[in-house]
């Protein structure tokens, strides 16, 4: 007879057909939340030329879980995507995937669509259904020549099947959730930032109607209220996810799995990053103190040894014991690839008490004020946080204030021996030479040292031997960031400039950057979204607002107390109040709507 799922429920020797009960008791376990795994990894290792990024790897994903992969820049998180992907194939070991299931991938490629409309772009993902409409529209346009019946039915079954006729609506939903307004749905993509090109194609992902979805560092290009968004979609979606990521509150917010890449290893985790990481450390402690347990359980029997082995009468003992001593094998915990990078700064001078004074800024992009009347001194010492809604300005503030571009009005004037570093949110603004190699760039900024020390110095920011001629045009987003924290500390500023500098770190690299400011003795002005970055380097805050700026002269959570929690870095506070900003909007148009009634009763 035939079972849930279509599986056949053979006899069973000695108990002929399966009984109510069984039949009963298999219904309740799939109820349950029982789900057959969609993709089953076994024995899979990688290795690239001598180096193996990870072996004897065995993972079952299940539906209706979110799988977060962590672990070091260049562990191999998003080669182990790939290669659940089936994009890559795995040096060893194999993957099963169901067949049947649909997938969901980010996409890079932006060029591919540039004259398409956005709201297209985003409709496209499921390619069966979007193929079914277009070549039904051509259909019924060729109908006054020839109608094709038959092929008619077959499309509009696979439009039905998939509701094809709620996927502008799906669409549509989909971005206003990554924050592209309605009135830009209908744009070529070119029109877009290279940003919001990824969301649109993040959007593209999300639309195809997936099994399963394969992300790749979903959240960099995201605002705060567009990442909200974006976990809610992955904490109720019901397929699996697989996601590569940085951001340690994402982790938090929509994973119910890490995998974590490490000691050469894949390691499955239940429970989100916060989870993972409390589980990991116990489980290395405990390891560690059986380690020392064993050792001196060999110290014990190695004294007894050596004090009776001459011992006629103890001989025996002894010689029984150097056996079970030979037989002990303690092996070593292997070492971890997550690395801590040096990030070390030092003023060449200290400035005056006045560092810099901003003065009525105001700065506009056409009809879009961005900056209006903002105005603050910095004194020496300060580590100010600028935080901010997106789009308030605040990249655009450090700008004018490293005079990159001018203001409109107002002024920003630096004080006494006040030296500025800045670190841009776009690297290119400083890696302006492609191909200029890192070496090279970093000696620009120490002609007098010799080119060991040069070395010395990339090292200690994981650059390996190897990489000591790599290209400024080749580097990653994290190799970037470091080279130009490197050349920062080596230029021993007073000031320290930072725009974003956490977006392309991972969790190692952001502690030790986070480390490496508290140690500073200088002053530091840095704009981020990382909660956690803020809290733990400033001690003085100015948040910019539509209504001007707040200036609180403490650490982040005492101006949370002060705002009563009322913290734009908080993604479920943030998407609460801006739902509830589109709920005062309705509510000013139903009274608009009520009142233009009324009058025209009138």
């Amino acid at each position: 007879m035939s079972g849930v799922h279509g599986m056949r429920l053979r006899n069973v020797r000695g108990f002929g057909e399966p009984q109510g009960w069984l039949i009963q008791s298999l219904t309740d376990w799939l109820k349950s939340g029982y789900i057959c795994a969609v993709i089953t990894a076994t024995d899979i290792s990688k290795h690239f030329g001598g180096q193996t990024l990870f072996e004897q790897v065995n993972l079952q994903l299940n539906a209706g879980s979110c799988y977060g992969i962590v672990g070091a820049n260049g562990s191999g998180k998003s080669t182990l995507l790939r290669i659940l992907n089936e994009i890559e194939s795995p040096s060893t070991g194999h993957i099963v995937r169901q067949k049947s299931a649909r997938l969901g991938v980010l996409d890079q490629n932006h060029f591919a669509y540039e004259n398409t409309s956005i709201l297209e772009v985003v409709m496209q993902g499921n390619a069966v259904l979007w193929d079914a409409m277009v070549e039904k529209e051509a259909l019924l346009a060729r109908a006054h020549e020839h109608f094709d019946e038959d092929r008619y039915v077959v499309l509009e079954d696979i439009v039905t099947r998939f509701d094809g006729y709620q996927l502008e609506a799906k669409a549509a939903t989909i971005l206003e959730g990554l924050n592209i307004p309605t009135e830009r749905h209908r744009d070529p993509l070119s029109t877009l930032s290279g940003g919001y090109k990824l969301r649109v194609l993040l959007g593209k992902a999300l639309a195809s109607d997936p099994d399963i979805l394969f992300l790749d560092e979903p959240n960099n290009h995201l605002d705060i209220l567009s990442i909200a968004w974006l976990e809610e979609f992955l904490r109720k979606f019901k397929g699996l996810a697989v996601v590569v990521s940085h951001d340690h509150r994402f982790l938090d917010g929509c994973c119910s799995h890490i995998v974590d890449v490490d000691y050469q290893r894949a390691t499955l985790y239940r429970g989100n990053y916060s989870k993972f990481i409390e589980l990991k450390t116990e489980e290395r402690a405990r390891r560690e103190a059986d380690i020392r347990k064993r050792e001196k359980e060999i110290a014990d029997l190695d004294a007894f040894v050596t004090r009776f082995k001459a011992k006629a009468t103890k001989a025996r003992q002894a010689n029984s014991r150097a056996k079970q001593m030979e037989k002990m094998v303690i092996e070593p915990l292997p070492q971890s690839s997550r690395r801590f990078p040096a990030f070390s700064f030092q003023q060449r001078r200290t400035s005056g008490r006045e560092v810099l004074a901003v003065d009525d800024v105001c700065k506009a992009y056409g009809d879009d004020v961005v900056l209006m009347d903002v105005g603050f001194k910095v004194e020496r010492g300060d580590r100010l946080a600028i935080i901010g809604p997106n789009g308030i300005g605040k990249s655009t503030l450090l700008k004018i204030i490293m005079e990159r571009i001018d203001a409109d009005l107002g002024t920003a004037e630096w004080g006494y021996e006040a030296v500025p570093g800045y670190f841009p949110q776009d690297h290119h603004e400083i890696l302006s030479d492609p191909k200029q190699d890192i070496t090279s760039f970093l000696w620009d900024a120490l002609p007098g040292e010799g080119l060991g020390a040069i070395y010395g110095r990339l090292a200690s920011v994981l650059f390996e031997k190897d990489d000591m001629s790599k290209k400024l045009d080749v580097l990653s987003g994290g190799e970037a960031a470091r080279l130009l924290l490197a050349r920062l500390s080596a230029e021993k500023p007073t000031v320290l400039v930072l725009d974003e500098p956490t977006n392309h770190l991972d969790l190692e690299g952001i502690q030790a950057l986070a480390d490496g400011l508290v140690a500073y003795e200088g002053t530091i002005l840095f704009v981020s979204h990382d909660r956690w970055f803020v809290d733990r380097v400033a001690t003085r805050i100015v948040e910019i607002t539509p209504d001007g700026i707040e200036d609180f002269p403490g650490p982040y959570a005492e101006y949370l107390a002060k705002t009563e929690g009322q913290d734009h870095l908080d993604l479920e506070a943030v998407a609460e109040q801006e739902r509830e900003k589109r709920r005062a909007r309705k509510r000013e148009k139903r009274k608009e709507k009520e009142a233009a009634r009324r009058a025209r009763k009138k």
